[in-house]
């Protein structure tokens, strides 16, 4: 009798110590941060620069992924927010591109556009947007059902499809920049019919018309060793400054450059994305009760720069050593806002960038330019001698050709031909690498590695087009200034990922992971479903075997 009452008194101990190690377990918020054309190498050739409280606490007390990789193409801002949230590839979630052609309306449509809503906030169709392109839940709508909408989901963003599309589609707001004459943050009807008292004393303060000042370098520029000279061939710059060199005077480039625009597309629009964020932290209580609320958060600035200056420019450098400030002020306050140790951060990109292909030829690397319309005009004369009839071809987009169906059923001519004859064709031409067809997508199996596992990821079916062609290595459709991305080469799938705070255990791994593994990682870490189109796995090497710490 006495051995079983010792039995009960161990059990009831057990049980104690077992709640009070579970009990906080699950955070009271989730912050996920996408930064938008960020190249897992910005961490590690500016580390030096980094302070102490931001990107390096992230790293030093949170789990690094190493090797962190894009599973699709194309990689460009509205596939890669929906991948990041959905943990899906297009082939899924469909959104195949920032835009792309909708064969069956014969016109190119936005992710994130939607003429049933009106605009909230502004009068302007900026606001006419909304998530219902997206097929698929994200884990933040995942977390509203999982709680019955207890939990709250904000989503911001200077681009209206950097908020939207991660905030899912039940989220209880979603905010995102309108510069032009306005300088406003705006909604749409699909959320609320009214801005929330707190956004408009926001937009009624002047706050947004303080960053219209000048942008120099945070610290000596003489010391920016890591980025390119300030003054060279390879950078866009401002309307109205003859040289893309420091210091821009915002105030007086603001009329030649979209008013209140200039902002977003200088470091300070990373500033004042984060003060409205935290802002929404405070009015909307996120993070005060048991059930767990999202912010989706991401930094749009750094995408603008990046096109407008390139990813070794002096502006690039700047703007990052100053992201990692907001990434410190921002830990700062949800460590006084929400409590140390009862919020998770991950932290991510969209996609990365390629060097500016003019920069590459300047130092021997192989790189190019690609003429789109020469293209065209070039698939036009084959068909039109293959066929006798130019206009089969009925849209080029986003690296892919769509077919005239109607045309082709008149001319009694078999799409699986037209497919064929085009693809041998277009292979021949210089600066194309490879070629896919629609039916070798569908109906020749599964790629397993490489470019056509990525093409197929980004593949839908229902949305995509008859052939997809890839480009030479650094060979890109743009200016000859500045950068962009969209393939599946390294320096576009290699995104930083992060993971911080409650759950977290501290480490590191080489082991290649994608991005489509943060989702069901999320889900996991809070229990709750996976995203309905998920087909991404949980990063085990962090959730698992917490209290050791093991990297096994």
């Amino acid at each position: 009798m006495k051995r079983l009452a010792f039995l009960v008194l161990i059990g009831l101990f057990s049980f104690q110590a077992f709640a009070q190690e579970t009990e906080g377990e699950k955070p009271r918020l989730v912050v996920g941060i996408v930064v938008d054309q960020m190249r897992y190498d910005y961490l590690t050739r500016f580390w030096e620069r980094f302070g102490e409280d931001g990107f390096k606490k992230l790293i030093n007390e949170g789990y690094n992924f190493k090797n962190n990789h894009f599973n699709y193409v194309p990689t460009y801002t509205g596939p890669g927010h929906a991948s990041v949230y959905t943990g899906t590839s297009p082939m899924n979630h469909g959104i195949i591109g920032n835009g792309w052609y909708d064969k069956f309306v014969k016109e190119s449509v936005y992710c994130a556009g939607d003429e049933t809503v009106e605009p909230v906030g502004t009068k302007d169709n900026a606001g006419k947007m909304s998530p219902h392109r997206m097929k698929t839940t994200t884990v933040s709508d995942e977390n509203r059902l999982h709680t019955q909408m207890r939990g709250k989901t904000i989503g911001v963003s200077i681009k209206d499809r950097g908020s939207i599309l991660p905030a899912g589609h039940t989220a209880n707001a979603a905010y995102w920049f309108h510069g032009g004459d306005e300088g406003k943050w705006i909604t749409s009807s699909f959320y609320m019919d009214e801005l929330p008292k707190w956004v408009k004393d926001f937009n009624a303060s002047d706050k947004v018309e303080a960053y219209l000042k000048p942008w120099n370098t945070l610290y000596d520029i003489d010391t920016y060793k890591e980025s390119g000279s300030d003054k060279n061939n390879f950078e866009g710059g401002f309307r109205g400054k003859k040289d893309a060199t420091f210091p821009y005077d915002l105030a007086e480039l603001s009329d030649e450059n979209g008013g209140f625009d200039i902002i977003e597309n200088s470091a300070y629009g990373n500033d004042i994305t984060l003060e409205f964020a935290l802002a929404a932290v405070e009015a909307e209580e996120l993070g005060q009760d048991e059930d767990t609320d999202f912010l989706t958060l991401s930094f749009s600035s750094t995408d603008k720069i990046g096109h407008n200056f390139g990813v070794n420019s002096k502006e690039i450098q700047d703007t990052y050593l100053r992201l990692d400030k907001n990434i410190a002020q921002l830990l700062k306050e949800l460590d006084a806002k929400v409590g140390e140790g009862n919020y998770t951060i991950f932290l991510t990109a969209d996609h990365g960038g390629v060097d500016v292909p003019a920069y590459l030829q300047s130092v021997n690397i192989p790189a190019g330019y690609f003429e789109s319309d020469e293209f065209e005009e070039e698939l036009k004369e084959f068909t039109a001698r293959e066929f006798g009839e130019e206009e089969l071809i009925e849209n080029v987009s986003n690296s892919q050709i769509f077919f005239n169906y109607e045309l082709m059923e008149e001319l009694e001519i078999s799409s699986s031909v037209l497919q064929a004859k085009l693809a041998h064709y277009i292979l021949q031409l210089d600066q194309i690498d490879k070629v896919y067809t629609r039916d070798q997508l569908i109906n020749g199996g599964s790629f397993v590695v490489g470019t056509g596992r990525a093409i197929q990821n980004g593949f839908n079916q229902k949305r995509s087009g008859d052939i997809m062609y890839v480009l030479d290595p650094a060979t890109i459709v743009y200016s000859r200034t500045g950068s962009t991305h969209g393939s599946d080469l390294n320096y576009d799938t290699h995104a930083p990922l992060i993971f911080y705070g409650n759950g977290v255990k501290q480490g590191s791994t080489t082991e290649r992971t994608e991005i489509i593994d943060i989702a069901p990682t999320v889900s996991a870490l809070l229990g709750i479903a996976f995203p309905n189109g998920n087909t991404g796995k949980p990063l085990y090497m962090m959730l698992d075997d917490k209290k050791s710490g093991s990297l096994e």
